[in-house]
Formats: C-alpha cells, sequence, structure tokens
C-alpha cells in the first residue's frame, strides 16, 4: 500500500470514528423516539465501518497509530466546534500540539 493510499485510509478511519462518536452522541441528546433510532443505527453503521477500515488492510498499524491518533484528534475537534459549537479550550489546543507533535515523530521516524 503505497503512503498517501495508507494516508487517505488513516483519514477515512478517523473520520468514520469521530463522525460515528458525533452521532452517538447526539442520538443520546435526542428526545425524539424516531430521530433517536435512525441516529443511533447511523452512528452503529459509520463505528461498524471504521472498524473495518482501520483493520482491514494489512499494514504496521503500531506505527501508523501515531498518524490516525493526529488525524482523530483534529477531526474530533473540528467536528466539536462545527458540530456542537464547542471551542477548543487552551489546554486543549496544547494538548492537541502534543498529539500532532508525538504522531510526526513516530511516523517520521527511521524504523
Amino acid at each position: 500500500m503505497s503512503t498517501t493510499t495508507a494516508l487517505l485510509v488513516l483519514f477515512l478511519a478517523a473520520l468514520l470514528e469521530a463522525g460515528g462518536d458525533a452521532l452517538m452522541r447526539a442520538a443520546l441528546r435526542t428526545t425524539s423516539l424516531g430521530p433517536r433510532v435512525a441516529l443511533f443505527g447511523l452512528a452503529g453503521i459509520l463505528l461498524c465501518a471504521y472498524g473495518w477500515t482501520v483493520n482491514a488492510p494489512p499494514w504496521d498499524f503500531g506505527r501508523l497509530l501515531g498518524l490516525y491518533v493526529v488525524f482523530f484528534f483534529v477531526i474530533a475537534q473540528t467536528i466539536s466546534w462545527l458540530g456542537f459549537k464547542q471551542l477548543p479550550t487552551a489546554p486543549i489546543l496544547i494538548g492537541g500540539g502534543l498529539i500532532v507533535s508525538g504522531g510526526l515523530v513516530i511516523a517520521l521516524a527511521k524504523s
């Protein structure tokens, strides 16, 4: 698998996981039964797709996990900001900087 393909798959997996988590959160806060069931169902589908996407490829997941965590953090914070109107605080931004730095160290290190 090429590096570009692996990055795209990791990005997609992070998008599916963060999106599924966001839908689960929305479902838990929805009081109307129909929309709640639909959100739970869609969340389950996205989370199942995430699990398949991240585990199906034959890669060194331990090494790529560093980049996956970076993608997940950035996507989750974007969804939190756009979807739930929750701006990241200074500690989240500082911690996020550490997450991104650590992911880059893992990804760029020569094994």
